[in-house]
C-alpha cells in the first residue's frame, strides 16, 4: 500500500508591517521561502508540512469580504505548535519575547503536559505545547 502524501497546512495571517513580522518569525528560527515571498507576503516555513503566509493587511483583504479581527480586543484563533521537550517550549517562547513578541496566556503545567504562549507583533496568539506521550492513555 503506498504511503499517503502528508497533508500540508498553510496558515494565512494578516500583518500590519510585513518587514517587522518577517524579522520576528525569522528570529524564532524559521526560514523565509523567497520563492513565495514578495512585497505583499512572506512565506515562513515552520516545518515540512506547515507554512505561515504573512500577508500585508491590504493584500489579505483581497481574499475575504469579512473584516480583519482586531487582535487588541478579540482573539481570532489560538495557534498551537508542538515542541519536543519542556525546554524547547521555553526556548521558543523566550525567543518570541526577546524578538518583539509579548506575553500570551498563563503557563500551563500539568506534569505530563506543559505549555506557554506568546503574541506575535500583530497580536496572533501562539501556544507552544509539550506532552509526554507515554502518559497519554490510548
Amino acid at each position: 500500500m503506498p504511503t499517503p502524501t502528508p497533508t500540508m497546512f498553510f496558515l494565512n495571517l494578516p500583518v500590519k508591517d510585513l518587514g517587522k513580522a518577517t524579522v520576528f518569525y525569522e528570529g524564532l528560527g524559521y526560514a523565509k521561502n523567497p520563492q513565495f515571498s514578495d512585497d505583499n507576503a512572506s512565506s515562513i516555513v515552520i516545518s515540512d508540512t506547515i507554512v505561515v503566509m504573512l500577508l500585508a493587511e491590504p493584500f489579505f483583504k483581497t481574499f475575504t469580504s469579512k473584516e480583519i479581527a482586531d487582535t487588541t480586543v478579540s482573539t481570532e484563533a489560538l495557534l498551537g505548535l508542538s515542541a519536543e521537550t519542556r525546554e524547547a517550549v521555553d526556548s521558543i517562547v523566550d525567543k518570541a519575547l526577546a524578538t518583539g513578541g509579548s506575553a500570551g496566556n498563563a503557563t500551563q503545567d500539568h506534569g505530563f503536559m506543559y505549555s506557554r504562549s506568546f503574541q506575535d507583533p500583530d497580536g496572533h496568539i501562539w501556544e507552544i505545547i509539550w506532552m509526554d506521550q507515554s502518559q497519554v492513555e490510548s
